[in-house]
């Protein structure tokens, strides 16, 4: 990391706007620029990482309305959208506004919801999409927007989060004009004089992208990268942000387009590079299997399983495929990868069984330094030993319900995140005859996204909760323990280090977005 002398010196490069008088006029156009400014360098620092897809990013540069930003993917490893196809282009119309809103599916007809004087959005992207997609595939245009959807509109329920994307079966259900579904094709149809046939391209190609994050969070995100890929990041003491101001200087130079190597050139001729680049022989590994808003792993893992093309949104597509296919690739694939580092960094978009999953095949005895990616206040990477312990975080009460001593299966409720007790007991109660008891694990301050306050703790939960399942007079011949788990996937994780001294395990998924029956339903086994 380079000193903050490093940096004081590098950013005289950008010159010194603090002396400027700026009026509350202009602030918030300041603020626009500067989120279109971030999201450019976000996208731009992947062109020092030679593992990454991205080859060219550009600036206001591309087809009108959709010009803020281009990212352009070597197509030979291009990302791949919600079906599995390849995305060769992204291009990003970005909306700042300097207080909360929201949007719904009749303000992309209207002009003056991108501040446009005669044309809509949703005209712009069809007049792109008929340019660049004619067939629908390839490229994609994002509105980029730190407003959110209306909770109440119907656009809610077509953009879908694991893709940003808009749901074409959802929007084409077959229903008529006068549904929910139908009022918007309608209004999209006749605002743009196209047929069904037509609106199903553009559907296809179009990306809604909320960006709830602040100024701030964005420049914390860039600070993460910028010390991956070796570039100058910018202290916390820092009040101002000078890399907004160089994209301005870029622009007014009409230095708006850039490759892998004009990109490493320019770092290097302004000194925006650390000496000894990125300097680190981590391993990253990532498994997807939704996707997640603005966050490409491909941009930021060494490695990728991409299961996402087997689900539906969060639900399996395919009933078996968990054990089938699913369990064979991610064993395959870790085993494979982690042979050639002694030091991991797992980076997991991925549900709770496939974290889980992950941990028995990396179980305590493969002799790897391994670290896990935690969203929450930002980006952390836990291990099991990154904090001194504390007697202060919270610890696992225990309560046990029998209810048939007669069946020897056991559930497991680990409520971390939020409180699982009654939705395990009554899938218990309905689905799984064979289960006699339910053992609930639940911290003393509640649950809450805060709970779990590093990997250590992660760690020492997960050995607490094998502590406890021991205590049980196991029969002779081991039967299944039944996990329902709401908590981080790192908890997961190393609960699934611990699984060869549980013996059979089952681990159940959560229908967070209610697709089917809004319960519980089998993810990952083992037999033993």
């Amino acid at each position: 990391m380079a000193s903050r002398r490093d940096y004081r010196r590098a950013g005289k490069i950008f010159g010194n706007v603090c002396g400027c008088y700026v009026t509350r006029a202009v602030i918030p156009k300041r603020h626009g620029d500067d989120f279109q400014a971030r999201l450019f360098w976000y996208h731009a620092a992947l062109l020092l990482d030679q593992k990454s897809s991205v080859v060219r990013v550009a600036y206001e540069t591309g087809p009108k309305a959709f010009d803020d930003i281009l990212i352009e993917y070597d197509p030979s490893r291009a990302p791949q959208d919600h079906e599995g196809r390849p995305v060769w282009r992204d291009h990003l119309q970005c909306k700042w506004h300097t207080t909360a809103g929201t949007f719904g599916f009749a303000d992309l007809i209207d002009p003056e919801f991108i501040r446009a004087a005669r044309f809509s959005f949703l005209q712009r992207a069809y007049d792109a999409q008929r340019q660049h997609a004619p067939d629908g595939f390839g490229c994609r245009f994002c509105l980029v927007t730190n407003h959110r959807i209306q909770h109440d509109d119907p656009l809610i329920e077509l953009v879908r989060k694991e893709s940003d994307t808009v749901d074409i079966d959802k929007l084409f259900d077959g229903t008529t004009d006068r549904s929910r579904m139908g009022q918007v094709r309608k209004l999209w149809r006749e605002h743009l004089e196209i047929d069904h046939e037509d609106l199903k391209l553009l559907v296809r190609v179009l990306s809604v992208r909320e960006v709830p994050e602040s100024l701030g969070r964005l420049r914390e995100q860039l600070n993460d990268r910028f010390a991956r890929v070796g570039m100058l990041t910018v202290p916390d003491d820092e009040t101002g942000f000078h890399y907004d101001d160089l994209t301005a200087k870029l622009h007014a130079q009409g230095r708006v387009e850039f490759d892998r190597a004009t990109f490493h050139e320019f770092c290097r001729r302004e000194r925006l590079l650390v000496p000894h680049g990125i300097g680190s022989d981590v391993l990253r590994l990532g498994i997807r299997s939704f996707m997640h808003p603005i966050d490409n792993l491909e941009d930021r893992c060494d490695e990728l399983l991409n299961l996402v093309p087997y689900f539906d949104g969060r639900y399996l597509r395919k009933d078996g495929d968990w054990q089938g296919r699913i369990v064979p690739e991610v064993r395959s694939f870790v085993a494979e990868k982690a042979r050639s580092t002694d030091s991991l960094r797992l980076v997991l978009d991925a549900h709770v069984s496939l974290a889980f999953a992950v941990g028995t095949i990396l179980n305590d005895k493969c002799g790897k330094r391994i670290e896990i990616e935690q969203r929450g206040n930002g980006r952390k990477f836990w291990s099991a030993d990154d904090s001194a312990p504390d007697t202060n975080w919270p610890a696992f009460i225990f309560e046990e319900e029998v209810f048939d001593d007669r069946q020897d299966h056991m559930a497991v409720a680990i409520s971390l995140t939020h409180d699982v007790g009654r939705a395990t007991h009554e899938y218990a109660q309905t689905q799984l005859p064979q289960v006699g008891r339910i053992l609930y694990c639940r911290l003393g301050d509640g649950p809450s996204g805060l709970s779990v306050k590093c990997g250590l703790h992660a760690r020492q939960l997960a050995e607490a909760a094998l502590r406890k399942l021991s205590e049980r007079p196991w029969p002779k011949t081991r039967k299944p323990v039944h996990f329902f788990i709401a908590g981080p996937n790192a908890f997961a994780f190393f609960l699934g280090q611990l699984q060869p001294a549980m013996g059979p395990v089952c681990v159940y998924e959560w229908d967070f977005e209610g697709q089917r029956d809004g319960t519980y339903s089998l993810g990952f086994a083992i037999n033993g």
